[in-house]
């Protein structure tokens, strides 16, 4: 099961910093789960949540080069409140560090002007075909899907869609 958890980019500036939102809706199926009688949006999906956030902000930054965007590590996790369905978690990551390999970001969520959830991640980016010349074109498969999905969660201001 695949988890888009940015609803949209509302901010963007390449190489420093995002800004973007996950509505958390009663109607997501982990929900049920976590937990009865008191839904909330599990930790590691903040988490996660930020780790998106950063993602798009690397593809942008680097012209969707690269294929693949996995977490390499996340220091000083801290949780500090709920989100729970209705509520909107606004995210923003700021690059703190970065090398051709890897980005370093302070990321931190909020619902409602308060800290929901806080982390310094680091994010690494490659292409398969780095490793197995053979994915060079799932590579491209996958950066195509990035760029189809990055143009539903970001209109940059004064862009218009086709109705």
């Amino acid at each position: 099961m695949r988890f888009s958890l940015v609803d949209r980019i509302v901010a963007l500036e390449a190489g420093k910093s995002v800004q973007a939102v996950k509505n958390l809706s009663i109607a997501e199926e982990y929900l049920a789960d976590h937990f009865p009688g008191f839904p909330v949006m599990p930790g590691v999906l903040m988490v996660e949540t930020l780790v998106q956030a950063g993602a798009w902000l690397m593809r942008y930054t680097e012209d969707f080069r690269y294929s693949t965007i996995l977490m390499k590590s996340a220091k000083a996790v801290k949780f500090n409140n709920f989100v729970s369905p209705g509520k909107t978690l606004h995210v923003t990551c700021n690059v703190i560090k970065q090398s051709p390999e890897e980005y370093t970001f302070k990321a931190s969520g909020t619902v409602d002007g308060t800290s929901a959830v806080s982390a310094r991640l680091v994010l690494q980016q490659f292409n398969l075909a780095d490793n197995n010349p053979d994915l060079a074109g799932s590579d491209e498969r996958r950066i195509e899907k990035m760029r189809e999905l990055f143009s539903a969660v970001w209109r940059p201001e004064g862009s218009t869609t086709a109705s």
